[in-house]
């Protein structure tokens, strides 16, 4: 029986093996009763020379039974069609995967019937018009399985012709190079396809100025992919980052579900870097900070998807780095010992079946080959190309490697290659290891996927290992002579000069930059540089270029204590030391901040994220006061309580205030606009709390008992607010439809004291106090009063001082339209009609008088006090609110509660001469900015401009003045403006 099963009318003789080949055959019309069907012939001896008849036959039946109706159109051309024929068989017997994809989606073998499959060059439009769906790009899980079935399409149709000689002789046999590029160029092709998915998912309505780059590495830098690889790519992008990010994190996804898995461990930092990072950053970081393997790697980078323009400019930017990278110290034994290094990875249990990184593999290969281009690719250009066969060819022809060894290692690497691809096909998982010695079966049908023919008695499999065992000893010995060869050294070689400082030339060093305390400032420095950990590292590297930079402040001690307390603070902030290493802008504006502000270190260890805008001054000073209000409003708005509002609004007031201070301290906002940016924030943080304060008070209740609104005094209501400043308000009421007074009253006032109770509780933030003693009565007054009740007030028992101080009222939170009728109602009271009488003049120029002789802190220099001194803020706002009771009800202009303003309309008016509006604006601007400087350096508020020391060059500094000059000198120049603005003064204010 067994020899006739194996006879002529037996599918054995077709090298099937399989029990129900017989019973298949018979199914598909191939197989008779009498042996095999005479027109089937030709599909029954294709069969037999494919890698897997068995496979090959049992993939075709499973088609059959999915498509019985498509069956009679593919049996004919497998009868009749010798391409497809080649093809589909050689694919079927190979790949099981590429079997089941056919099972999958009937019709998909017509791709394999044609003279030539879908043109490379078409990858891109082809996957594209697969996404698309009435002309527009198809997005979620409708896209991943349409650009999954258009790349097994294709892989099918690279496969197919990469085969189909091994069945059909006569069809012609691509080279390993063309096979690559295809897989390249579809590898390309998806990725295009992928990121165009993502953008429509993300910004369907186009990119605005967002660029994003897709530089391929490795292999598809290389133009050498194999039918399964992880695809290595970095991200390079321009514009919104964030948005860059996530077209870049959602192309990965998509294409690695879809077709194959997207890398990008290869970016600076690898898995703890930046997804996306521009080119100045990728810049600074390789200039900086790159190892020797990153370089190495940087030799295959190439842009293939996204912004052309961008990708371009970044392999240009590579380019001058990649070929001087043989110039770095160590750089030959820096590459030896990373190859060491990753085939010491591999288990000794499969070193000998390692195709990829164990001994005689390809990464013996590429290590060899990338040595020699990096270190003679310097001078010539011929040899810079990504793909390892023509860098190889390219090393051979100029005379770098010997023709004979480049001939062979060239042919070793392709065999490894083409095993690796056909390890790989079988089913279309990502794989290296080269099966068992001892299994047969596996071996043979490797053996004939390569084309491998019995010979001499010895069948596929036993001829395939003699054939690996032989390239794998040529590349070994091949990779020992080349990688190893001592003139790499000597020709890379570079001369560098090693500075290490001892500790005592530290100290004196120093204390030669103008280190107050160099003993300490090592102790710093070993703290932070100590260990050696990453962070340690790159401490080591940026400490020398602070200590510079630091030694240019006022203060470089306190900035390096600031920088050590900041770094220590951070130091489980991934990105703290990256933004520093990479953004070489940042290093040195937060030197300048830290040696400067003793505010800025505290604000920084609790809203670190504003480190990341030191960078770029646009985003710095970009979002407009009422942009950051609305944000801040928005946000605190989604929090679900009371205390998280408050804790939100806390946060993000502190990031605010950071940007502010750094903006200001760098000269990049004036003092206008810091006030202005001050005050917007802290009538935001007002709105938001007391939002949230209603909305519990009203859940507590069932209702709201009353409408509040919120009057902002002083600073506050002039939008002048400095980094200390309290919140001067009025609370005022309307009762709801049905409730007394009283009961309005006391609702509003427990929704006030909650506001002012959450928003003054202890932190380390500056202060948020809401100060309401400017009410009527003062703190012995109800702190909330009705509409009514104030106009009555304010009719029988107002004083001057309280109708001056109306002067500066602005509705700032809560009900609109009571805020309004309350601004309406007290228009009458500050701008009285007629003006001022000469009696209430009198009584405010003796209120003057009294605060100036009361007010001024014992021992206070008065010509350096910035609020009561001599010229200084009171003086200026007085000399404004006189003229502004007095007048303000014939000029309209005056009725405004900013004092600059108020200044430019009493000399457009003709009330006072230019000259002096003038000298009175350049004090109060002046000493505005010399209150916020001492805030800023001192980190505490304070009125007095320092008068000597560290303090005063810092503030002097701030204010514009260069570290050669004297402080002294500033502090002539702050004399002189109040002196001349107190001669206005004494001049208007009392005669006026």
């Amino acid at each position: 029986m067994a020899e006739q099963s194996r006879g002529a009318g037996s599918p054995a003789r077709y090298g099937f093996t399989d029990d129900r080949a017989e019973e298949n055959l018979r199914a598909a019309g191939w197989w008779t009763d009498t042996g095999p069907a005479p027109e089937a012939l030709d599909v029954l001896v294709a069969l037999s020379r494919s890698a897997d008849p068995d496979l090959a036959l049992r993939s075709l039946d499973r088609i059959r039974e999915t498509d019985e109706q498509g069956w009679r159109e593919l049996d004919a051309a497998l009868r009749d069609n010798r391409t497809l024929r080649g093809r589909l068989v050689a694919v079927l017997g190979t790949s099981s995967a590429l079997g089941d994809f056919l099972v999958g989606h009937p019709g998909e073998w017509q791709r394999l019937a044609g003279d030539k499959c879908t043109e490379p060059d078409c990858y891109a439009d082809t996957m594209l018009d697969a996404v698309r769906e009435n002309g527009t790009i198809r997005t979620g899980s409708a896209a991943e399985n349409a650009l999954r079935a258009a790349y097994r399409g294709l892989l099918l149709e690279i496969a197919g012709t990469d085969l189909g000689h091994l069945v059909e002789g006569s069809l012609d046999r691509p080279r390993y190079a063309e096979v690559a590029q295809q897989l390249t160029l579809l590898a390309e092709a998806a990725l295009v396809t992928g990121l165009e998915i993502a953008q429509a998912e993300h910004a369907p309505g186009g990119l605005g100025d967002t660029r994003l780059a897709v530089i391929a590495m490795g292999k598809c830098g290389g133009r050498e992919l194999n039918y399964v690889s992880d695809v290595d790519v970095i991200f390079v992008g321009e514009g919104d980052l964030q948005l860059a990010t996530r077209l870049a994190s959602t192309m990965m996804r998509i294409v690695g579900k879809a077709c194959f898995e997207v890398d990008a461990a290869l970016r600076p930092e690898g898995k703890q870097g930046a997804l996306v990072r521009t080119l100045d950053g990728h810049t600074a970081y390789y200039a900086k900070w790159a190892r020797t393997w990153e370089f190495q790697a940087l030799l295959k980078a190439r842009p293939v998807a996204g912004d052309a323009d961008l990708g371009n400019q970044y392999a240009e930017m590579v380019t001058s780095m990649v070929w001087s990278a043989a110039e770095r110290e160590n750089f030959v034994a820096d590459v030896q010992q990373m190859r060491r290094r990753v085939e010491g990875h591999v288990p000794s249990e499969l070193a000998e079946r390692e195709l990829k990184l164990g001994r005689g593999g390809l990464r013996d290969v590429e290590f060899a080959v990338q040595l020699l281009q990096l270190v003679h690719g310097r001078a010539d250009p011929s040899l810079r190309s990504p793909s390892t066969v023509e860098a190889l060819a390219a090393l051979g022809s100029g005379g770098y490697v010997g023709r004979s060894d480049a001939a062979e290692l060239e042919m070793s690497y392709e065999f490894l290659r083409t095993v690796e691809h056909r390890l790989q096909l079988r089913r279309l998982r990502r794989t290296h290891l080269f099966p068992d010695f001892n299994d047969s079966g596996e071996l043979r049908v490797l053996g004939r996927a390569i084309g491998i023919r019995p010979e001499m008695g010895r069948g596929e499999g036993e001829i395939l290992l003699v054939e690996f065992r032989r390239h794998n000893q040529r590349i070994r010995r091949l990779h020992e002579k080349l990688f190893y060869r001592p003139l790499l050294q000597s020709v890379a070689s570079v001369s560098t000069e090693d500075l290490r400082l001892t500790t005592k030339q530290a100290a004196q060093r120093l204390a030669a930059l103008g280190y107050a305390a160099p003993d300490g400032a090592l102790q710093h420095i070993r703290a932070l540089t100590s260990g050696v950990s990453r962070r340690a590292s790159i401490q080591k590297a940026l400490l020398p270029v602070l200590l510079d930079l630091l030694a240019d402040t006022p203060d470089p001690d306190g900035g390096l204590l600031a920088y050590r307390k900041v770094s220590e603070a951070l130091e489980e902030t991934p990105w703290y030391l990256r933004v520093l290493r990479d953004e070489g802008a940042v290093v040195e504006r937060l030197a300048s901040l830290l040696g400067t502000s003793k505010l800025v270190p505290d604000l920084l260890v609790r809203a670190p994220e504003v480190l990341q805008l030191l960078g770029d001054p646009a985003r710095l000073t970009g979002r407009t006061p009422a942009e950051v209000a609305k944000s801040l409003r928005a946000t605190v708005r989604r929090q679900p309580g009371l205390n998280a509002a408050v804790a939100a609004a806390r946060s993000l007031r502190r990031h605010e205030i950071l940007r502010v201070a750094a903006a200001d301290l760098l000269g990049l906002l004036d003092v206008r606009e810091v006030c202005e940016a001050l005050s917007s924030v802290w009538v935001a943080v007002l709105q938001s709390a007391l939002s949230a304060a209603i909305r519990k008070r009203c859940a507590e209740l069932g209702g709201e008992a009353a409408k509040i609104a919120v009057i902002g005094m002083g600073r506050l209501g002039g939008a002048e607010l400095g980094y200390g400043s309290d919140a001067d308000v009025l609370f005022v009421c309307e009762p709801a439809e049905g409730v007394s007074d009283g009961d309005a009253v006391r609702y509003a006032s427990s929704v006030a004291e909650t506001v002012r109770k959450m928003l003054g509780a202890p932190s380390a933030d500056p202060p948020l106090q809401v100060d309401a003693d400017l009410r009527p009565e003062g703190r012995g007054g109800p702190l909330v009063r009705t509409l009514d009740s104030y106009r009555a007030y304010y009719a029988r028992w107002g004083e001057v001082w309280e109708t001056q101080a109306l002067l500066r009222a602005r509705f700032v939170a809560g009900d609109a339209p009571l805020g309004e009728r309350f601004i309406e109602m007290i228009d009458p009271i500050r701008y009285p009609d007629g003006g001022l009488d000469a009696a209430r003049a009198r009584e405010v120029r003796r209120m003057k008088a009294r605060v100036d002789t009361e007010r001024m802190p014992r021992g206070a220099d008065p010509t350096l006090h910035t609020k009561l001194g001599r010229g200084g803020l009171a003086d200026v706002e007085w000399t404004v609110q006189l003229f502004q009771l007095r007048h303000a009800f014939e000029v309209p202009d005056l009725r405004t509660t900013s004092t600059p303003r108020a200044l430019a309309a009493l000399a457009e008016a003709g009330l006072a001469e230019p000259e002096d509006t003038a000298s009175l604006t350049e004090a109060w601007l002046l000493a505005t900015r010399v209150r916020n400087a001492a805030m800023l350096v001192r980190g505490k508020a304070v009125d007095q401009v320092p008068s000597s020391g560290r303090d005063l060059a810092a503030v002097a500094r701030v204010l514009g003045q260069s570290a050669d000059d004297d402080p002294g000198e500033f502090l002539d120049s702050y004399r002189r403006t109040t002196r001349r603005a107190h001669a206005v003064v004494e001049r208007l204010f009392y005669e006026a």
